[in-house]
């Protein structure tokens, strides 16, 4: 996968287009499934 492959958001960069990969609004994607979100303090 990479700049050559059209269902990657490289891919879709390289071809100048758009979809669900690449959103043409510029919207943020949710972050990747590894990525955990940090937990506030617990209070005593």
């Amino acid at each position: 996968m990479g700049r050559g492959d059209k269902r990657t958001a490289k891919g879709k960069r390289s071809k100048r287009s758009h979809g669900n990969t690449r959103p043409a609004g510029g919207k943020v994607a949710a972050p990747a499934a590894g990525v955990k979100a940090k937990k506030t303090a617990k209070k005593a």
